[in-house]
């Protein structure tokens, strides 16, 4: 195990991974498809955690003019391999590279105050150019008032084009320009109230350094999203949009499967496959099968240490899920319906809007399902033409993203039970009244969401959930009583008056509702359920049979 290199959780510095001898799944024929494609500016649209960052790293690495030379961190890998046409390009250009990243911030202040300090960083990382004497003492000025953060605001929005500028005029080569989440600061300022002044700001930016900068040799952008119908992207018709509906360029971001199947190989994992295909397979990058990266290298880490460690949703828990959230808090009837189909298994039907607005991005609207398509929270398994519209036939990705669904709708459901009264249902449990507490489980039901790993497990969760936390009483599950384990018990906890005794059972028809409750019944009868209860002097014990099928009990 000592030989196997180390994993780059979290690196994504491409320089760093090959300097240090980690890990790297070879993705660097990107570059030459890059070059072929011949496009002036390029826009990768991928989830978070696909690669995008290190992608760009390689890049820069690869294309930009250094004092050190980098070409041997390339010996070995694919584009090595290649013609002399494509590694001719190595160390020759000068490169500006950002990250938006930095600009979720909670105001546009503050997210303009990011701005300016990661441009003057960059200014200051191509400070040499200071040195030469072809650039103008007035450019030379306003050069160093950048570095020193020190410029007006006004000024800083053109700087992208400025430095390109400077970088031409030093060396007489085109610059490439790498952007990196472009998309980051839009999607934050929408949901913090300062959507149309971010707009403003990077049009402005995009404007000047991609659409009318004459020095420009090539541009990288990746995001989440294509925005473009906020104009962001006015003018450029010399953009190329990579989606994940696109064939071109889909197997550079994520796993393919005869990659993970190496990655097995070198780290002695051949019998984890069935698993990682199961929880971390099932994206769809054009006709292209991927696999997270992210989760695979976690698990693959974590299973180094741990031959019996547990498949875990390590993607889904890089961040918040804020939109699976909404969308469970919010939805309406419909959308929750839609919600269950998805977790149960079942598949939508619905138009894909590759221009998605984030002002239009409504949890009750087809917009939503084009956005969670997007962000790879659901995948197409099939597509075809409506008119002007493309139609996805979409289904939940893989296992891990499935428990996002699961455990959001479990924490709204918690959230629900606390904020709303139980006392008639719990009134009606201990007092016998049968038919009153059928009927207001049912209601529970109908405002439920429900999913499926197990329909007795949900069933069981669900009427625990309702059960818990009446003063004077403890729930317990599956305690061991009699000869076997009743689903529940609810007891009374001081002065042991009562004790009730529910049996769950699940039917698949509804007519058979009646007879499952019968075999509940009798389970506790043969199974002495309440010999314990009578041994501990409960006065009273009340057994029920309850059954489920679908949202009727």
């Amino acid at each position: 195990m000592e030989n196997f290199k180390p994993i780059p959780i979290g690196v994504e510095d491409f320089k760093e991974i090959i300097d240090k001898g980690s890990y790297y799944v070879d993705k660097t024929a990107m570059i030459q498809e890059l070059l072929d494609s011949n496009a002036k500016v390029n826009l990768f649209t991928r989830p978070r955690r696909f690669g995008k960052t290190l992608n760009l790293s390689m890049l820069q690495r690869f294309f930009e003019k250094t004092n050190e030379d980098n070409t041997y961190l390339f010996n070995g890998l694919n584009i090595s391999q290649t013609s002399e046409k494509y590694m001719q390009h190595q160390g020759q250009y000068p490169v500006i590279s950002l990250s938006l990243k930095s600009m979720k911030q909670p105001n546009y202040d503050l997210s303009f105050y990011t701005f300016r300090y990661m441009i003057s960083g960059e200014f200051e990382r191509h400070n040499e150019i200071l040195h030469s004497n072809t650039m103008a003492s007035k450019k030379k000025k306003m050069f160093e008032e950048i570095c020193n953060n020190t410029a007006d605001d006004s000024v800083f929005i053109n700087a992208v084009r400025f430095l390109s500028d400077c970088l031409y005029a030093v060396y007489q080569k085109k610059i490439i320009i790498l952007i990196d989440e472009y998309d980051v600061p839009l999607e934050a300022s929408h949901f913090r109230g300062f959507y149309d002044e971010m707009v403003d700001l990077i049009r402005s930016i995009f404007e000047s350094a991609l659409k009318t900068n004459p020095y420009l040799e090539f541009g990288v952008l990746t995001g989440c999203l294509r925005v473009s119908k906020e104009s962001i992207f006015t003018g450029l018709n010399n953009l190329n949009v990579y989606t994940v509906l696109n064939n071109d360029f889909s197997h550079y971001f994520g796993f393919m499967q005869q990659e993970v199947k190496k990655i097995a190989d070198d780290f002695g994992m051949q019998d984890k496959l069935s698993k990682m295909k199961q929880w971390y397979d099932g994206y769809l990058f054009g006709q292209m099968e991927i696999y997270n990266p992210w989760s695979i290298l976690k698990y693959v880490q974590s299973a180094r240490s741990n031959e019996t460690c547990p498949s875990q949703p390590y993607w889904s828990n890089t961040s918040s899920n804020d939109i699976i959230h909404k969308l469970v808090v919010n939805g309406n009837e419909e959308t929750h319906n839609q919600i269950e189909a998805l977790v149960s298994g079942e598949s939508l039907t619905k138009p894909i809007y590759e221009d998605i607005i984030y002002r239009n991005i409504n949890i009750n609207t087809d917009y939503i399902w084009s956005f969670l398509l997007f962000t790879e929270y659901l995948k197409p398994i099939s597509m075809h033409l409506e008119g002007d519209l493309i139609y996805a036939e979409i289904v939940i990705p893989n296992r891990e993203v499935g428990t996002v669904y699961r455990r959001m709708i479990m924490q709204w459901f918690d959230e629900k039970v606390q904020s709303t009264s139980r006392d008639n249902l719990f009134t009606a449990m201990i007092s016998g009244d049968a038919d009153k507490f059928e009927t207001l489980l049912g209601d529970w039901l109908d405002e439920t969401i429900s999913y499926y790993d197990s329909k007795e497990n949900y069933y069981h969760g669900f009427l625990s959930g309702l059960l818990v936390g009446f003063k004077g009483y403890d729930v317990m599950s599956n305690r061991e009583s009699g000869d076997g384990r009743p689903d529940l018990l609810v007891l009374e906890r001081k002065r042991h008056k009562l004790a009730v005794i529910l049996e769950i059972k699940v039917a698949e028809r509804f007519r058979d509702l009646d007879a499952k409750c019968d075999e509940a019944l009798q389970q506790i009868e043969e199974n002495r359920y309440e010999a314990e209860l009578k041994y501990d002097c409960f006065q009273k014990i009340l057994k029920y049979g309850v059954a489920f099928c679908d949202k009727a009990c």
